[in-house]
């Protein structure tokens, strides 16, 4: 029975436990109480409305309880927590799951545009293979940067 009332204390301290919500936060992000939820081993959370900016549907939380033979409740914890509706992070996922979807995705994109190709692709490699050596060969001898790299010229203008 002696836990009955210790529940009963910390069921209607909530003063006391938006004034230590107080401590931490500004007032102007805490707002009325929402009600409470007793937990395991006499343990009380309270929860008070959030206008703290960036967290709609969040909602503040703290934790009391009551040592034996205290008169005054303790602070177990308070902490901002997510409401009905709140904006939450998408689930974590790991890395290699990410790189994997990712591949798959590419494989698959790189599949489909492949097979939506009509150009047969053989023309290309006989259009490579008509490049000639030796065109490539005489336009590097020519000239690089204006200087004639076959002359011995360009050697002497330097020396002189």
């Amino acid at each position: 029975m002696a836990e009955r009332v210790g529940e009963a204390a910390l069921v209607d301290a909530v003063d006391f436990a938006k004034s230590a919500l107080l401590e931490n936060e500004p007032a102007t992000s805490v707002g009325g109480h929402l009600g409470h939820v007793v937990e395991d081993g006499g343990v009380v959370t309270h929860f008070f409305e959030s206008w703290q900016s960036g967290y709609p549907g969040w909602r503040w939380a703290v934790t009391l309880a009551r040592v034996e033979g205290e008169t005054q409740p303790t602070v177990v914890e308070s902490q901002l927590v997510p409401g009905d509706g709140a904006l939450l992070a998408p689930d974590w996922v790991p890395w290699s799951e990410r790189l994997a979807e990712y591949q798959a995705q590419q494989a698959a994109e790189k599949a489909e545009s492949e097979g939506d190709e009509d150009v047969d692709d053989s023309d290309d490699e006989d259009d490579e293979d008509d490049i000639d050596e030796d065109d490539l060969d005489d336009d590097l001898d020519e000239e690089l940067d204006g200087i004639d790299i076959e002359s011995d010229d360009a050697h002497e203008e330097d020396e002189g």
